[in-house]
């Protein structure tokens, strides 16, 4: 009775222990190939993406590279089944300095193009992207209080989405002009006077099409800052419910 007791006890830890396995590779195959969530750590996005927003990012939208799955593990370069984006993708890539860190940004530039701002308008080949005056707004980035003006911006090929400006003067609103090299994108953060993009050669640059690791889809969770995500208390009265199963535009 005893040896019967101890075996079965060793078989249910070994069946468990398997069970676990099993989840954990289910897991990250979702994540590898379907799906991913992020969350959003800062205002480079405002007003499209708000700090303290959860969203879904998809990895079968560019195909996948090494990047798509965790830790970027160099099993291969280039992409499998890559789809190129699109200008006015918000996508999800690794930093090209280092290969690890997640951004999100906006397609602005595609390969071959001139890119470039003029007294914080957007050329693109030399001609102004149009863009309408909405309304003067008003909110907190983080720590401080600020007053932006909100425009709706009409890129090439007639995607619009909204942008931010709250300085007269940026140092990145007068730049040369770039041009994007073949495989390579230009990303810009729709917080336009806030946001380390791709006018920062130093620190962002020109993208590779095998950093993306996806673009963004929907909206699932929201919260103003004052729950986490798992502070299920909190919920009531930190969630944004007018953001909640938006998609991403």
């Amino acid at each position: 009775m005893t040896e019967h007791t101890a075996s079965s006890r060793t078989g249910g830890f070994w069946d468990t222990i398997r069970t676990i396995g099993w989840a954990v590779l289910i897991a990250v195959g979702i994540r590898t190939i379907a799906v991913e969530p992020f969350n959003i750590p800062s205002g480079s996005m405002i007003p499209t993406l708000l700090v303290g927003d959860y969203l879904f990012v998809s990895k079968w939208s560019y195909g996948y590279s090494r990047h798509s799955m965790p830790f970027s593990p160099p099993l291969f370069s280039g992409r499998i089944a890559g789809s190129e984006p699109q200008r006015g993708d918000v996508a999800v890539f690794k930093l090209p300095v280092d290969n690890k860190t997640d951004y999100i940004k906006r397609v602005i530039g595609l390969p071959g193009e001139r890119i470039q701002m003029r007294g914080g308008r957007l050329f693109i080949n030399g001609r102004e992207v149009p863009r309408e005056r909405l309304r003067e707004v008003s909110y907190t980035d983080g720590w401080q209080q600020v007053r932006a003006v909100e425009y709706r911006e009409t890129l090439p090929g007639g995607r619009q989405h909204l942008i931010h400006e709250f300085r007269d003067s940026d140092p990145l609103d007068n730049t040369p002009e770039f041009v994007v090299p073949p495989g390579h994108y230009f990303m810009m953060g729709d917080n336009r006077d806030n946001s380390q993009d791709s006018r920062v050669l130093s620190l962002v640059g020109y993208v590779p099409f095998e950093n993306f690791v996806g673009r963004a889809e929907i909206l699932f969770f929201s919260t103003n800052g004052t729950a986490a995500l798992w502070e299920i208390w909190g919920w009531p009265s930190a969630i944004r419910y007018d953001r909640l199963l938006q998609w991403v535009r």
